[in-house]
């Protein structure tokens, strides 16, 4: 892992900070239910679209304090959804604060949140929503479905054309001709239609635990033909070298010999697709969910909460802050591909 690592920083430091920066993004989002301050959906009813809060540290009167503060906020001009702070008492910012009950994990349930103050004030980092929901607690929240689909989701279709394509090129023949044809059938759809097909045939009432699995599968199913390909091609050149030859030899199975001794020897490839392959992914999950067939309400993901702004020019200029997710997406693809373009370069043996 260090001589990677090495490897990496020396050959872009932008890389190396995509890979770290990565690794703290999903991290953070793993610990979401720890790190949001609202529960995702409690709606505070009096602060629509209520803008981000300011976190103060010197008062009106200039003195300076330690803690960070925030003031209760009003609604000064509900037509234009304007609010106004009110200057006479400060809510400092506390840290494991009481609030309502939720599942962390999925295993325990718990009244304490990492941050927060008292009411009546709030403190949205990110703004709210139409329903008065924390944008900054929905995001975090929201990162962790969309994040974990499109890791699911990829390693389940590498998985497939791995084994499709090592099966292909190795065996040959009539294995070689029926896959691939199966392979060239789903590359012929375009990805996105096919998706939306694959969604349309499922009924739209279904839990979001079922449409998570839902998707994962779709994303799945549409992500391994090309992949299978390109390792077919590999293994058609791979099994010809001396040291399978020479494991065939002594013995060893088709199975042994294509899992421990052929397919090793894609990783390179395999782990620079898959890092290249992860933004699709989100896309995907994002897409699905901003037209309404991915994750539904009352959960988040950051497709679901773009949809509130589709066709919506008066939602975007008075509440920009909605669009964050937007700018979740675009950050995290950027890494990504920055990272696999380096991949492709660190990981190559001719490097070493």
């Amino acid at each position: 892992m260090r001589n990677f690592l090495g490897r990496l920083k020396k050959y872009s430091k932008v890389s190396y900070f995509s890979f770290w920066f990565l690794i703290i993004f999903y991290l953070v989002s793993f610990f979401a239910d720890i790190l949001i301050p609202y529960h995702f959906d409690y709606q505070f009813r009096d602060k629509p679209y209520h803008p981000p809060s300011k976190i103060h540290f010197i008062d009106t009167e200039g003195r300076f304090h330690i803690k960070p503060f925030v003031y209760e906020t009003f609604v000064d001009d509900p037509i234009f959804r304007t609010y106004k702070e009110n200057y006479s008492v400060r809510y400092p910012i506390k840290f494991l604060v009481d609030g309502p009950e939720r599942n962390v994990f999925f295993i325990f349930k718990t009244k304490k949140y990492l941050f927060g103050v008292d009411a009546p004030a709030g403190i949205f980092l990110f703004g709210t929503d139409t329903y008065g929901r924390d944008i900054f607690s929905r995001l975090l929240y929201g990162s962790r479905i969309s994040l974990s689909i499109s890791i699911i989701g990829v390693l389940i279709s590498f998985v497939l054309g791995m084994i499709t394509g090592g099966f292909a090129g190795y065996f040959g023949g009539i294995t070689d001709q029926v896959l691939m044809r199966i392979v060239e059938i789903l590359m012929v759809f375009p990805s996105f239609y096919l998706m939306l097909s694959l969604r349309a045939m499922f009924p739209l009432n279904l839990s979001s635990i079922q449409v998570y699995f839902l998707i994962v599968m779709i994303l799945s199913l549409i992500g391994w033909a090309g992949l299978a390909r390109i390792i077919r091609g590999m293994v058609l050149s791979i099994k010809e070298e001396d040291y399978v030859l020479a494991a065939r030899s002594l013995g060893l199975s088709h199975w042994r010999i294509l899992v421990f001794h052929i397919l090793p020897n894609t990783f390179s490839y395999t782990i620079t697709a898959i890092t290249i392959s992860v933004p699709g992914y989100i896309i995907g999950e994002s897409a699905l969910s901003l037209l309404g067939l991915g994750i539904q309400e009352p959960y988040p993901s950051w497709g679901n909460i773009l949809s509130s702004t589709v066709g919506n020019i008066r939602v975007i200029s008075d509440a920009p802050w909605l669009l964050l997710a937007g700018a979740f997406i675009f950050i995290i693809l950027i890494n990504f591909n920055i990272l696999g373009d380096a991949l492709r370069n660190v990981l190559d043996p001719k490097n070493w």
